[in-house]
C-alpha cells in the first residue's frame, strides 16, 4: 500500500489505535517498542497513551466518518481498538471498506458489542448465561435482584443493581437514556465469584491464556474491578469451556477475546464476551503471568500477519491493582518512584496529571493508575502489590489519603 505524502521515507508499518487512554496504554507501548508507526486517536487531548504516538488525532473514537478519513489519509496498515467495546465494531467496518487485514469481521463485531444481540446468539448455542431480557419500561418478570444496564455500554455506565422492585423503573429509564440504542438490559444477578478468561484464537482455534480472579468493588462502584489476580483460586475448567463455547458461538475465530464469568452456584454464566483485549492491563498481566506477549499477537492480527501462539512459561503468581484516589483536584503524586524500586513490581503507572478533578468512585474510567506485581506465589505477588499501592498517595486541593487499603479477600 502507498504510503501517504505526510509520511516522507519512513517505511515502518503504520497502525491506527482506536484510544490513547489508561485501556489501550500497555498496546501502545507495545507498539512503540516494536517500532511501528502509530497514529493515535481520542477525544481527550490529555490521553496517557498518546505519549507513545507518532500522530495524535484529537478526534472521539466513535466518530466512524472521521477515523474512516484518517485511515485513508494516513494508508495506514491495520486499525485496532484495544480495550474499548463500541469501536472494535467500528475498527472492523473500517478495515473492511478500506481493504485492510482485520481479525474480527464486521458482523461478529456486532454481535459483541451489543449486549442484547449477543445475549440472543449465545442462548441460540446453549451457552450458559444469565436469564434475562430486554426492556424499556418497568415490565420485566426476572426475580430481583437483577442489574441492569445500557445495551451498548462498558466501564459501569449507566449500570445499576436493583434489589427492589420499586426501584426497577427508575434503573431501566437511566440505561435506557445512555444507551446509544435506548435500550436497557435486565440481567439475573447470579451470586458468586467473578474471573476473566482471557484467550486468542487461530484460525478458529481457541487458545486460552491467563484465567483471572476478578476482585471488584460494591456500593455505588458495584462491578468496578479493584484487581485481576492469577492464578486463580478457583476450578477454572468449565469456565475455559464456557469462554470457548461463547467465542464459536459468536463466530469469533482469529484475535483476542476477554471474556466475564461469574462461577455461579449452577455452574459459571458468561456475562459478557469482548473480541478485543481487556482494558485493564490483562495483556501486561499475561506476559508477567505467563510470558507471553498478547499485545504483540493483537498487534500481528491487525496487521494481518502470522501468530503463532508461544508455550506458556508460568511464574508464581501475578496481578494488576488499580489505584483508587480520594475526591478532588490532584495537585501532586508521591511515593510512585519507591513502589516501582520494590522487588517483584513490574510497572506502577498514573493516569492523570495534576489539575485532574477525581470525583467519586463509581466506574472503572475513576481508577487512578495500576501496579503491576509479580511473586513467587498468588499471595506473594498480593502482598507485594499491597506494599507497592502503600506507598503511594495522591495529594489533592480537597483531600490527602492512601490508596493502599488491602485488597478485598
Amino acid at each position: 500500500m502507498a504510503r501517504s505524502p505526510s509520511s516522507g521515507t519512513d517505511e515502518r508499518k503504520r497502525l491506527l489505535v482506536l484510544g490513547a487512554g489508561p485501556a489501550q496504554l500497555g498496546l501502545h507501548r507495545a507498539a512503540r517498542e516494536r517500532g511501528l508507526y502509530v497514529i493515535a486517536c481520542d477525544r481527550d487531548p490529555t490521553a496517557v497513551g498518546f505519549e507513545y504516538a507518532d500522530r495524535r488525532a484529537v478526534v472521539s473514537v466513535e466518530d466512524e466518518a472521521a477515523i474512516s478519513q484518517l485511515a485513508r489519509a494516513e494508508r495506514v496498515d491495520g486499525i485496532i481498538a484495544p480495550g474499548i467495546d463500541w469501536p472494535v465494531s467500528i475498527a472492523a467496518r473500517i478495515s473492511t471498506h478500506v481493504g485492510l487485514p482485520h481479525p474480527v469481521a464486521p458482523e461478529t463485531a456486532a454481535l459483541t458489542v451489543l449486549k442484547h444481540r449477543q445475549r440472543t446468539r449465545l442462548d441460540e448455542h446453549g451457552v450458559p448465561q444469565p436469564r434475562w431480557n430486554v426492556a424499556n419500561a418497568a415490565d420485566d418478570e426476572l426475580p430481583l435482584p437483577a442489574v441492569v444496564k445500557p445495551v451498548d455500554r462498558q466501564g459501569q455506565k449507566g449500570l445499576a443493581v436493583v434489589r427492589d422492585e420499586a426501584e426497577l423503573a427508575g434503573a431501566i429509564a437511566t440505561a435506557a437514556k445512555v444507551s446509544r440504542n435506548r435500550l436497557a438490559l435486565v440481567e439475573e444477578l447470579v451470586p458468586g465469584p467473578e474471573v476473566t478468561v482471557n484467550a486468542f484464537s487461530v484460525g478458529s482455534e481457541f487458545h486460552p491464556l491467563t484465567v483471572t480472579d476478578r476482585l471488584t468493588a460494591g456500593g455505588d462502584a458495584f462491578g468496578v474491578a479493584l484487581a485481576h489476580v492469577w492464578p486463580s483460586e478457583h476450578s477454572v475448567e468449565e469456565a475455559v469451556e464456557a469462554a470457548r463455547l461463547a467465542a464459536d458461538a459468536l463466530g469469533v475465530t482469529d484475535g483476542p477475546t476477554y471474556t466475564q464469568i461469574v462461577l455461579g452456584p449452577e455452574g459459571p454464566r458468561v456475562m459478557e464476551l469482548a473480541a478485543r483485549l481487556g482494558g485493564g492491563h490483562d495483556a501486561e498481566l499475561c506476559h508477567a503471568a505467563l510470558g507471553i506477549d498478547l499485545n504483540g499477537l493483537a498487534l500481528a492480527a491487525a496487521l494481518g500477519e502470522p501468530v503463532d501462539i508461544p508455550e506458556p512459561e508460568p511464574n508464581g503468581g501475578a496481578l494488576v491493582r488499580f489505584l483508587v484516589p480520594p475526591e478532588g483536584i490532584l495537585e501532586d503524586v508521591d511515593g510512585l518512584e519507591e513502589a516501582l524500586a520494590l522487588d517483584g513490581v513490574l510497572d506502577a503507572r498514573v493516569y492523570r496529571a495534576p489539575g485532574w478533578r477525581f470525583g467519586p468512585f463509581r466506574r472503572g474510567n475513576d481508577r487512578a493508575g495500576y501496579v503491576l506485581a509479580r511473586g513467587d506465589s498468588r499471595e506473594d505477588a498480593l502482598a507485594r502489590a499491597d506494599r507497592a499501592a502503600g506507598l503511594i498517595r495522591f495529594r489533592t486541593a480537597d483531600a490527602e489519603a492512601l490508596v493502599g487499603e488491602p485488597l478485598p479477600k
